[in-house]
Formats: C-alpha cells, structure tokens, sequence
C-alpha cells in the first residue's frame, strides 16, 4: 500500500515540473518570437542602421575667398597645409600622445596649452590641430610613427596667406582660429582648421568670404578610425572682395612712410652689428619682415616712422593706397601667435594694431588753413583781396597769439597767407567768421564725421561747436579757442583719411567725392552731390595750395618732384604735442627733435597733383615727425610714385632730402 504522504509529495513535483517548464517554454517562445521580429520583421531596419553606424558624416572647411587689389593681385590667398589633427576619444591619454608627437615634430609649450584647453571645451569626436604648416618630410615621420600615436591623423588643408606682409595689413586684416566667445553653434566653427576674420576687410566681409562648409562620408572601423572617404559634396568657396588698392603703390607707400629720414640697412651690416652692441637693444623688436633695420643719421638703430598715408583719386573716391606704419605680419596669427609676442604687439608704444589711416586722430595744424580761408571767403567776412597785417603775434585781451614766424611776414591775402602759412592772418580771419561757421565748412569738406569706409574701427575726428563745448566739457566757448582753431589746434581734430578727403573735395571743383575701397560690381559708383561753395573761392584757395610747393616764399618748395612735367599743389602742417619749456631751453633742448619722441610734434602734408588738371591726393601725418618738413618728402616721393604709374614723366633720381634748419618748411 502506497503511502498517501508520498503520493502528495509526487504530486507536487509534478505540478511544479509542469510549471516550471510551461514557464520556460514560455520565455523561450517570447525570445523566439523577438528574435524574429528583429531578424526577420525589422531585418532590413537595423542593416541600414548596422551600415550607417559604420560612417560617419563629415564636414569640409570651405575655401576662403580671396582679397584683391584693383589690378586682380593676390593680397590675402590660400595656400597648402599640413597639419596633425588629435581626436581626443580616440587616445586614453590626450597629453601622453602629445609628448609621444613632439618627439617627431616640434610642438612648443605654448601650443601644448592650447590644445589642452581646446580638448576640454570641444567635444571628444571634433579634432584639434595640434600643429601646422609641416614640411613633407614632418609628415613622413609622423606617417610612420603612426600606430604608436593613437588619435593622431595627418590632414592636408588650405591656411590663410598675405604675400605683402605688414604692408597691407591695416586694410585686408588678419584672420585667427575662433575664440570661445565667437562660438555660436554652428559646427563648422569648431573645425581644427577654421578661421575667421579678426580685423579689417577678413573680419568686415567674414561671412561672405567664408563660403559654405562642403559634407562627406567617411568610413571607419571599431576603433573609430578612418579607413576610407567617399567623395561627397565640397560646399562653395567664399566671395572674392576686389579692393581699389593699387597693391605696388600700397606697398612703396608702406615702406616709404616707415623709412621716413632713416636708412634701411641688412642686419648684417657691420653698422647694424656696431649699433646693436653699443644701443643693447632686442634684435626682434627693431628688425624688419626683409631682414632690415632702420640706422639714423646718426648711425643709431630706430624703429620706423609712425603714421599714416592715404592716396586718392579726387574725383571717384577710390583709395589707391591707404597706409598705417608700423604694421605687423598677419601671416603669424594664421600660424598661430605667442603670448610673448602678442605683448610685444600690444604694449609696443607705436601702436601697430592701430589703423592710424582711419582711428589715428591729429591736430590738423596749418592743414586746416584752407577750411578757415573758405569759411571767411563764403560768409563774406574776408574777401580774396582783403589784407591782414602780420607783425609776429596777434594780442587779444591780455593774451598774445603768435605767428611761428617771430618777427612778422608783412601784409598778407589769402593767397600769400596760405604760401607762407602766416598764423596771424588766419587768427584774424577766424575771430571774424567765427567758430560756428568754420565747424560747419569744415563738416562741408569731410572733417568731425564718419566716412564710411569699408573698414571697421574709423574714427570720426572732431570739430569742435560752442555747442559741444557746452555739452561735453560743461564750459562755455573762449573768443581765444577760434583763434587756435583757426591754425588747426585747440580741440579739433582729423584722421589722415579725412585730410585726404577734405584735399579732393577742395581741389575737385566742390564735389562731396566719398572714399571707397571697395570696388563696385558695375565698377561706378553715385555721382557726388555739389558742395555750394564758390568756385571763384575755391580757385584762390587752388593758387595758395599751388604756391606752397612752388612759390618763391612757399613752406614746401621740397614737395617739387624733379623733372616732372607737372606742376603739385599741397599745404603742409605742425601739430604741437607740447610746447619747449624754459627749464628745457635752459637745459639746452632748442629744437623739438631735441625732445624725446613721444613729445616731438606732428608732421603733415596734403598734397594734389596735376596741380593744373587735379587727379590725386595725398595726406601724409609722421607721428611725432618733428614738424612738417619731414611729411613733405615722403608725400612728395608717394605722390611722384602715383603719378609715374599712370605714365606722367618724373624722375627717380632725387633722392630723400632733408631740409635744413632755418628752412620755411620748418613751420606749416
């Protein structure tokens, strides 16, 4: 007899077996059911996911567009790069791949820390250019070091390149990898070798001359390398901006502004050599992009001149030559600039990231006369005729203004005021018409406004009113303050650009010709509004101006150009940053080259030329030049350049003078 105990204890078994693998079947079912849903019902589904998890879509740097000048030069092109990109997910240690890299190419500290920063602020796919600009023999090295640098691949990509240097580089710009302020989202900014405009025409034209970002396919492995590239869409090259710069009159002026008086001489001179041991001073910070450095006629080693110079054609506008020295070679940005030399740049006292053609603002000095005589002339308050006694100064209350002539240059018109620059005669002329009317002449001819140039950063000068005397200072307007307007000092103040505009509009006949530097599609631009000034009016002003450079008693007989046949008119001009002190004459400073540089005064020349048929203008400001008589050749020699481009006989032969003391062109 079975036990009933054993039966129960079977029957439970039974039970539970019966469970347990109705449950298993079950599951297995479920599996069964899911694996042909997914290899059967989704099959085609997730093979198109397995293939594109195989690729990766990849985005092409578009081509930049060029800069040009008038005649189709290249001033700002592409040219070939290689570089070593690093993909940080593809290393377990970013910095120990680096070291192992710079055991086969130089890699200095300076880009170390950057690409470590970039890594940490870039996502772990976007490569970082750890290097660039490599030989082909770099490249090999790192080609066959390649299995022992995981992350590391070799690109061949187009860099940025301005083939004049410095001497452009105040209007094309400069372009620099993109900064983490600039970042906007888009993810072709985040490319390695992406760069943007960072000043000038590049940063101004920036979004049309970056064109359109290409897309292809790239094939990798497990391991996220990349085994192959498929051909794929390469996007559109940027706009070409065509500029109306003349690139080899832009350049000439470039360099004969810098040079100023000075002499340039190879590095490898026994005088440079001689100069260098006895001055002490740093190789790097004097020597120019050609191997050069400037020697004073003392024989020291001087920076180069500090200013800026503009050409002009004074009926279109265009700008044939616009100049601001020193510059600095915008090819290093590209290359990718130190913190050692971006200080030198920075705290260099000549300012060479400044644009002293359009944001240097002067004194105008004596070239402001012409805006005064017309200002009297128009308002009636002087005629052509009319003469003014010069003794040497002129006394109102108990102030005295004196003429930089001290002992008087006798009766004066309009006409010999302006060839001789006779400070009194202008004094007398501006107490007559008065501040109001001189402000709103000279806004007439370009002067205290914006212009408008294709460039940012310009600056708009001032002219001073009683009104924004009022406003600003909180003090009202001094009779003694149109006197010292009137010669171009005081409060007013002008930009090379704006003197060389103020010049055209004078000697174009009374036309308000705006400045451009960009050339139009169609190549013309709006015809210029008439000024409403006299003709009669401005031909006196024409003759003064012609009489300065060729008048007997003119203050730039030196802005004669040899054997040319044709005539320059011009006016020169001294902008005093501060006057000789009696302690300083009792010390023996006499002269303002006597002074240190930063004291010595302004020097500035607007000049026109043919003076008979007017084609160009030109306004040279030398900071802290020492006076005019230092602009007047330097525009001369530009000038002369201008004109025997266009096939109008001068000579070559003249070389840089400088004036002598006692000279009238000492004053202006």
């Amino acid at each position: 007899m079975k036990n009933p105990k054993d039966q129960d204890t079977k029957r439970a078994f039974t039970r539970r077996s019966l469970l347990l693998g109705a449950g298993q079947l079950g599951l297995v079912g479920a599996l069964g059911a899911r694996l042909y849903y997914l290899q059967v019902v989704e099959a085609e589904r997730y093979r198109t996911l397995s293939e594109e998890n195989q690729f990766n879509l990849e985005l092409l740097p578009p081509t930049r567009g060029l800069i040009l000048d008038r005649n189709g030069i290249e001033i700002a092109a592409n040219e070939d790069n290689f570089r070593v990109d690093l993909v940080p997910e593809q290393t377990s240690d970013v910095r120990a791949t680096i070291d192992a890299l710079r055991q086969i190419v130089h890699v200095d500290d300076w880009n170390i820390k950057r690409v470590l920063k970039e890594v940490s602020r870039k996502r772990s796919f976007v490569p970082v250019t750890v290097v660039e600009n490599l030989t082909r023999e770099d490249i090999s090295r790192v080609a066959v070091n390649a299995p022992y640098l995981p992350g590391v691949r070799i690109e061949e990509g187009r860099s940025r390149f301005y083939p004049y240097g410095s001497s452009a580089v105040n209007v094309t710009g400069y372009v620099a990898a993109v900064s983490d302020s600039e970042l906007t989202g888009d993810p072709v900014l985040e490319l390695p070798d992406f760069r943007i405009g960072k000043s000038g025409v590049e940063k101004l034209y920036d979004e049309k001359m970056r064109g359109s970002a290409g897309r292809r396919q790239v094939e990798v492995n497990a391991l996220g390398r990349i085994i192959r590239k498929l051909p794929g869409d390469e996007g559109q090259p940027g706009q070409n901006i065509r500029l109306t710069l003349d690139m080899s009159l832009q350049a000439y002026a470039h360099d004969r502004l810098a040079l100023g008086t000075s002499e340039r001489v190879p590095i490898a001179d026994i005088r440079v050599q001689e100069a260098l041991a006895r001055q002490g001073v740093p190789k790097r910070y004097l020597e120019n992009e050609d191997g050069t450095v400037f020697l004073d006629k003392d024989g020291s080693i001087v920076p180069g001149e500090s200013g800026g110079a503009v050409v002009m054609d004074v009926h279109t506008g265009e700008i044939h030559a616009l100049v601001s020295t020193p510059g600095f070679d915008p090819n290093n940005f590209n290359k990718g600039l130190s913190a050692r030399d971006w200080e030198d740049l920075l705290s260099n006292p000549r300012h060479p990231m400044t644009n002293k053609a359009i944001a240097g603002t002067y004194p105008p000095g004596s070239t402001f006369k012409m805006v005064v005589a017309l200002a009297a002339l128009e308002a009636g308050v002087a005629g052509p005729e009319t003469r003014v006694f010069c003794n040497g100064h002129m006394d109102l209350g108990n102030a005295r203004f004196h003429c930089w002539k001290r002992w008087g240059h006798g009766h004066m018109d309009v006409v010999s005021a302006l060839e001789q620059s006779c400070d009194v005669y202008f004094y007398e002329v501006a107490k007559r018409v008065g501040i109001d009317r001189i402000a709103d002449m000279a806004r007439r001819f370009g002067l205290g406004e914006s212009l408008e140039i294709e460039l940012p950063g310009e600056r708009s000068g001032l002219i001073p009113t009683k009104e924004w005397k009022l406003a600003v200072i909180g003090e009202r307007w001094q009779k003694g303050e149109t006197l010292v307007t009137g010669i171009g000092q005081g409060f007013v103040l002008a930009t090379p650009l704006q003197l060389a505009v103020m010049t055209s509009r004078m000697v174009n006949g009374g036309y308000a010709v705006k400045p451009s530097l960009v050339r139009k599609p169609d190549g013309a631009g709006e015809a210029p509004a008439k000024l409403n000034v006299s003709r009669s009016h401005l031909s006196y002003v024409l003759e003064g101006m012609r009489r300065v450079v060729n008048g007997q008693r003119g203050t730039a007989r030196k802005a004669q150009i040899p054997g040319a046949d044709f005539e320059v008119g011009g006016k020169t001009g001294t902008a005093q940053v501060r006057r000789i002190t009696k302690a300083e004459r009792a010390a023996g400073v006499i002269d303002n080259e006597d002074l240190p540089w930063h004291r010595r005064d302004h020097g500035l020349f607007v000049g026109y030329a043919p003076a008979k048929a007017p084609r160009y203008a030109v306004a040279v400001v030398l900071e802290h030049g020492g006076g005019s008589k230092y602009a007047v050749p330097v525009a001369r020699d530009i000038l002369a350049r201008a004109m025997e481009r266009d096939g109008l006989k001068s000579s070559e032969a003249d070389p840089v003078q400088i004036l002598p003391d006692g000279d009238q062109t000492e004053r202006g």
